[in-house]
């Protein structure tokens, strides 16, 4: 169930991450678990772990994402990425993608303000990669702030230009809970609809890619 809840829009978005870790948002339990909907049929998942030391952080993605017709594989998508911070600061990110038949690779670390390494285009070619350090990661689990005109492209490297626009606060249903969620809408090469709780933990994902509804399920919160 889903309903407008516009009386505790300011609430959230007090809550807004900036550019860089949103702490607040690790769940306590530390772990974010998707089943991935195509349509009403499940094909697959994206696990985030969440593994803190001290003042450092630890997240690791996990995407596998399958279509298959019969015993033939028609479709598949493999993410695994790792972001470590000291405080709030990104120290280093590494990603491996399989899209389209095409592997994907990212390694950078972080050097004064810039983030350097390695990067792979869309087609697969190596690239050489140096970016601001305080470019906020595509990996979603942090939210975004209305303003943001760039952020960095975790299959990739690069960087990426997108619009964000606050939708309003919706109440969703999330293993029997109702939960009060910031409603956002990224723009960019993809447009994507994301969900956050109040404390800014990720909730939901949905966007429309190659004529399928795709929507992202939380197991539970």
């Amino acid at each position: 169930m889903i309903r407008i809840a516009l009386s505790v829009l300011a609430v959230i978005v007090a809550s807004d991450p900036v550019l860089a870790a949103n702490r607040e948002a690790v769940p306590t339990a530390g772990t974010i678990e998707f089943d991935v909907y195509r349509g009403n049929s499940r094909f697959g998942s994206h696990i985030l772990r969440f593994e803190e030391i001290g003042d450092r952080l630890r997240v690791t993605s996990d995407v596998d994402l399958r279509v298959r017709i019969g015993p033939i594989t028609v479709f598949r998508y493999e993410h695994d990425a790792t972001e470590v911070y000291e405080g709030d600061t990104l120290l280093s990110f590494e990603a491996e993608t399989l899209k389209d038949g095409k592997r994907l690779v990212v390694a950078l670390d972080r050097a004064g303000d810039r983030l350097t390494g390695r990067g792979t285009d869309v087609d697969g070619n190596p690239l050489t990669v140096e970016r601001a350090a305080g470019l906020i990661l595509s990996s979603h689990w942090q939210g975004y702030s209305e303003g943001t005109d760039v952020i960095l492209n975790t299959e990739t490297g690069e960087e990426m230009p997108v619009t964000i626009r606050e939708i309003g606060v919706e109440t969703l249903s999330i293993g029997g809970r109702d939960v009060a969620a910031r409603h956002i809408r990224v723009e960019g090469s993809l447009t994507l609809d994301l969900w956050y709780g109040p404390d800014g933990e990720w909730l939901r994902c949905a966007f429309s890619a190659r004529g399928q509804e795709v929507t992202y399920v939380r197991r539970n919160i």
